[in-house]
């Protein structure tokens, strides 16, 4: 694992001990139904073992047991959210069906060929993330089922313009300072909003569709989340197909979601 990726998982750490709850639409079997659909649907999961990398504090990890899931690992290397995730788990009503592990997404195995691995909202933070795809790819069955959720490149290029600059100053700010960036941030992005009911603005239906329908503090929490990594990757469509191809993975599919995410499916032949 890179020095960068070091690094990346230590903020990643402190964040996800600071902001350890999760709550309404953010945690919601709804929101999962969104990011996952149309390549699967939340009934794909019902009486199925399922792998979850980059758990946090276990959002992801309670989608999948509303889901239907019938086991849940839930791999987190950063010692803080595991502690968070873990307490999460014991206020789950199913929290003995998942088991917790502390560690990095290319270094963890379990007992048995598992149905499917998901990761939302991870790979994009890792800056070599071939070894963890491949380690994906050889918990599956045969037959078994991966999909990643990414940040696009495509359908960003206005936001990227202005927030790769951005990033430079606030991956090296404490977290008073960047929580003060995103609270300004966030009454932007609020006045942005009432803008485009008026005019045809960029990223409308991301934010009507998925950002809005967050508490205040889990909108805040979302462009933190953008801004706090050292490493951030938005993939191209290519690069992510690419990032299963090397893998193994077959059958590929891939879906361009509220133009500006990717979610990508494929299967262990």
């Amino acid at each position: 694992m890179s020095s960068l990726d070091e690094k990346t998982i230590k903020d990643f750490d402190k964040q996800w001990t600071r902001y350890g709850d999760n709550e309404g639409w953010y945690a919601s079997l709804d929101l999962f139904s969104d990011i996952v659909n149309p390549l699967l649907t939340t009934k794909d999961f019902e009486g199925k073992t399922v792998a979850d990398i980059g758990s946090g504090t276990g959002r992801i990890v309670g989608m999948l047991l509303e889901s239907g899931a019938s086991h849940v690992y839930a791999i987190e290397p950063g010692p803080g959210a595991f502690e968070n995730l873990t307490k999460n788990l014991a206020s789950m009503e199913r929290g003995n069906d998942v088991t917790p592990m502390c560690k990095r997404g290319d270094d963890w195995a379990v007992g048995e060929p598992i149905d499917f691995v998901i990761s939302i909202g991870v790979i994009e933070f890792i800056s070599e993330p071939d070894d963890t795809v491949k380690c994906c790819y050889d918990s599956l069955k045969p037959g078994g089922q991966i999909f990643f959720w990414l940040c696009a490149h495509e359908g960003n290029e206005l936001y990227l313009a202005f927030i790769k600059p951005l990033r430079k100053l606030t991956t090296l700010m404490p977290h008073f300072l960047l929580a003060t960036v995103v609270h300004l941030l966030y009454l932007i992005l609020y006045a942005y909003r009432l803008i485009g009911k008026i005019l045809p603005l960029p990223m409308m239906k991301y934010l009507n569709t998925v950002w809005w329908p967050m508490s205040p503090k889990k909108r805040r929490l979302v462009i933190y989340d953008q801004l706090n990594p050292k490493y951030f990757k938005y993939y191209k469509k290519q690069e992510a197909l690419a990032l299963l191809e090397r893998a193994g993975f077959k059958d590929l599919e891939i879906h361009h979601r509220h133009e500006y995410s990717w979610g990508i499916k494929g299967r262990k032949p």
